[in-house]
């Protein structure tokens, strides 16, 4: 049955031409009718070299955005992990894109299964990897989801504020003009954080 599962998945991904609103919102539908897919999506868009991860990534990203986070839970441990090892651009902004809700769900004043089951090093890793993304090219998208994701991180560890500081004044902020506004937010944030706790 996993096989089928895996194939039956893989033909509804190859079957999308583009990312538009409504094909994205279709295979999401049919992950979310059978949840047993999601464990194969998560697998589908950490298979690196093959072309259809990139469509995974759009679908994990979107049912995590517009339908249910929680879901990820079971396999929070393979997303941290895994998450440095993706090549295509068009998979890692998805899977940033899951970090900041990650980050913004940890950080929420209100009680939620993120808080509760996301670990110390599982955050860990996703920080690191949040950092080579900044160091290395990157799309302008990538850049803002993980500034906001070191932000959030950065309220519990002291050190990141300061590094995430100085890559945006000394790199980030001479890029793009995106990059350059996002940047410049993210410093105003670090700069409200640290006065807010004198």
């Amino acid at each position: 049955m996993p096989k089928s599962n895996l194939l039956f998945l893989t033909e509804q991904l190859n079957n999308m031409e583009n990312p538009k609103k409504e094909n994205r919102e279709r295979v999401a539908n049919i992950v979310l009718e059978n949840q047993n897919l999601f464990k194969e999506l998560v697998s589908i868009t950490f298979d690196v070299e093959n072309k259809v991860s990139i469509k995974a990534a759009w679908i994990l990203e979107w049912i995590c955005t517009h339908h249910n986070l929680d879901l990820i839970i079971p396999h929070l441990e393979e997303f941290s992990k895994k998450i440095s090892s993706l090549k295509f651009d068009s998979a890692i902004r998805p899977c940033a894109k899951i970090c900041e809700h990650l980050a913004t769900a940890y950080y929420a004043k209100t009680a939620n299964n993120i808080k509760k089951n996301l670990t110390t090093e599982q955050i860990d890793t996703i920080i690191e990897t949040g950092f080579d993304w900044l160091i290395t090219p990157q799309k302008i998208a990538v850049r803002a989801y993980t500034m906001n994701s070191l932000y959030y991180f950065g309220l519990e560890k002291k050190w990141i504020h300061p590094e995430l500081k100085h890559l945006i004044s000394s790199k980030i902020i001479h890029e793009s003009k995106g990059c350059k506004a996002r940047g410049k937010y993210i410093l105003e944030m670090i700069e409200k954080h640290r006065k807010s706790t004198l």
